[in-house]
């Protein structure tokens, strides 16, 4: 019983402690409460305080800046009402001066008006006073006015010509001593810098015999020797009274050394029958082959030019044995590039060019026999084949001047060609082929009226030509000298130049009695 008591009052009493501290803690919850809703109205208030001013001072502070706005604006319009009225002002100005120059331009109109009806009447006077005095000088004259104005023309056209010519003459004379002083130095010097030796060829060879039996032996029974050899070779063999010697005569010089060639090695093998022939001249032709090809190699390494196809040096090389006027081609071709080059290094043009095409100018020589047409054409048909550049292709078509040159090299190349073909020395050609060139030249010179007589002198090189005085003035020879020029050009194949050289001496005599 007494545990139960003690139990149900330890119960009662933790039951009111309980009440009691929930009482309390309420009661403190509820004090908590209230402080804070006295803080939250202070902060609320004071939020209320510092927005006012806030937008007091931001009303302030914009009603500043629409005061400062409306003062630039005002400022503005009044600065842009002061600059509309100065432009005004201006404008006015402007009117007023325009006004008073159109009301001078009306005055001076009308005062040009009555000038040009004064003038008008005025020439209208001096045509009738020109007219009556035309017809008073053609009547004084004799002749009419438009018979007196050609007097006048063709005195004009006399005076004006006869200046012009004297004029011109000066002008080419100085452009000439220029032009001349200059060239010859190039040339001499080109020509001093490539000393090349010429030795004309003919159409001939000789063979040395050891004894004059060997003759004998080449005809062999019944000529069979000889004339396998004259077919294999296409060469005619002379065998005359000349001692331990024979005679190989062709137009082709291949076949004349195929020839050659051929005897000699029949010579030295002592076997001499047509099968030995046709053998020898085969080992003779491959061996001619292999000099082409070695000339035309040879001939690159001279001059310096490289990167040709090998068709092109092999083509080349046959001109070894091609001759011009009795000259080789290859030497020929060989200086015309070492003559080309050097005057292209003294004018500054491309001295690569200008050699390249002094080498290759006369390569259609080598095949002009075997194909139709000119070797300039052929030349420049293998050039393109095997593709050579667009100027050596130009150069070698303008070299004897089937087409007009446009560029320096192509110039060069065909003064270095003229130069070596024209050197002393360099071509021969047949006595008949001289003479009709003289006799041609001396031809074109007399067709002209007024010439005297005329005579081609100096090889062929010059034809001097005199002109009867009377009939041919100054300025008459300078004119026929130019058109003797020009037909020979026109008219005539001639290596080198030809200098015309026209002559009008006036003599006066007088006899003494």
């Amino acid at each position: 019983m007494p545990t139960t008591v003690t139990i149900l009052i330890a119960l009662l009493t933790f039951m009111v402690g309980t009440f009691a501290g929930f009482a309390y803690r309420r009661e403190a919850f509820e004090k908590k409460i209230g402080r804070t809703e006295d803080y939250a109205k202070e902060l609320l208030e004071d939020a209320q305080r510092k927005a006012e001013d806030i937008k007091k001072e931001t009303i302030l502070t914009a009603k500043e800046e629409v005061l400062r706005l409306k003062t630039d604006l005002d400022k503005e319009i009044h600065d842009r009402r002061s600059e509309q009225q100065r432009s005004e002002r201006r404008i006015a100005q402007r009117e007023e001066t325009l006004d008073k120059k159109l009301d001078n331009l009306e005055t001076r109109e009308e005062r040009l008006n009555q000038k040009s009806e004064e003038i008008q009447k005025n020439l209208d006077e001096a045509e009738k006073l020109k007219a009556a005095q035309e017809k008073e000088l053609e009547r004084i004259a004799g002749i009419t006015g438009e018979e007196a104005t050609r007097m006048i023309v063709d005195r004009v056209q006399r005076d004006a010509y006869r200046e012009a010519a004297s004029m011109v003459r000066e002008i080419e004379q100085k452009a000439k001593e220029e032009g001349d002083k200059k060239a010859r130095n190039i040339v001499a010097l080109a020509i001093q810098k490539c000393a090349s030796d010429h030795v004309a060829e003919s159409t001939v060879g000789v063979i040395n015999l050891p004894n004059d039996d060997m003759k004998g032996r080449i005809i062999g029974r019944e000529g069979r020797n000889i004339r396998a050899l004259e077919a294999a070779t296409g060469v005619d063999l002379i065998i005359d009274d000349t001692p331990e010697a024979i005679i190989v005569s062709a137009f082709d010089p291949v076949r004349r050394e195929v020839a050659r060639l051929a005897v000699e090695k029949l010579l030295a093998d002592g076997r001499i029958h047509p099968a030995r022939i046709e053998e020898m001249v085969e080992k003779a032709q491959r061996e001619v082959d292999d000099e082409m090809k070695a000339a035309g190699e040879q001939a690159i390494f001279e001059t310096g030019q490289h990167n040709l196809h090998p068709e092109l040096v092999k083509v080349l090389g046959r001109l070894k044995y091609r001759t011009s006027y009795g000259q080789n081609v290859l030497n020929h071709s060989i200086e015309v590039s070492h003559l080309a080059g050097l005057m292209a290094a003294e004018l500054g043009a491309d001295v690569q060019l200008a050699k390249r095409a002094g080498l290759l100018h006369d390569l259609g020589k080598a095949i002009d026999r075997e194909q139709e047409g000119t070797h300039v054409s052929l030349g420049a048909d293998i050039a393109r084949r095997y593709r050579e550049s667009p100027g050596v292709v130009h150069a070698i078509l303008a070299h004897h001047n089937d087409v007009e040159p446009e560029t320096v090299e192509a110039v060069l190349v065909q003064a270095a060609d003229a130069i070596s073909a024209a050197r002393p020395g360099a071509r021969k050609e047949s006595i008949e082929n001289y003479i009709k060139r003289l006799t041609k030249l001396e031809e074109i010179a007399n067709s002209f009226n007024g010439v005297e007589k005329s005579f081609a002198i100096q090889s062929g090189r010059e034809v001097r030509i005199m002109v009867k005085p009377e009939d041919v003035n100054d300025e008459g020879a300078r004119l026929i000298a130019k058109e003797v020029a020009r037909r020979i050009e026109n008219e005539m194949e001639y290596p080198g130049q030809v200098r015309v050289n026209v002559i009008r001496e006036m003599r006066t005599v007088e006899v003494a009695k």
